[in-house]
């Protein structure tokens, strides 16, 4: 059983759409269940795999291509597919800037469930 801080699949789906789903281009997220989160009208060119809730979190607590590299540089998540595309999702993922009371009300969202 999770524990209460640990976000469902379900909910970390639904944020990650919600801060991502603007995004342009074909790109997911598979979840540390297995669970596939597409963004974009076709099918995805690169998948970032997030490997733990923990690292969702720390992701999402600040969702800056800086803090997704450091994670990729560590292992806790994986790129497969065209890391080109990738890129791109980089670029547009730096025009993401969350507000506090964006982050704390994704961040309630989760426990929510």
């Amino acid at each position: 059983m999770a524990s209460p801080f640990t976000p469902s699949p379900a909910a970390a789906a639904r944020v990650l759409r919600d801060v991502f789903g603007h995004i342009d281009g074909a790109f997911a997220f598979r979840l540390w269940d297995g669970r596939e989160v597409r963004l974009g009208p076709s099918e995805p060119a690169c998948i970032a795999v997030i490997k733990t809730p923990q690292t969702f979190m720390r992701l999402m607590r600040d969702p800056s291509p800086g803090n997704f590299a450091e994670a990729y540089v560590e292992s806790a998540i994986d790129l497969e597919g065209d890391l080109y595309s990738a890129m791109e999702v980089a670029n547009t993922v730096e025009g993401i800037h969350l507000s506090p009371l964006r982050k704390l009300r994704l961040m309630l969202s989760l426990w929510k469930g």
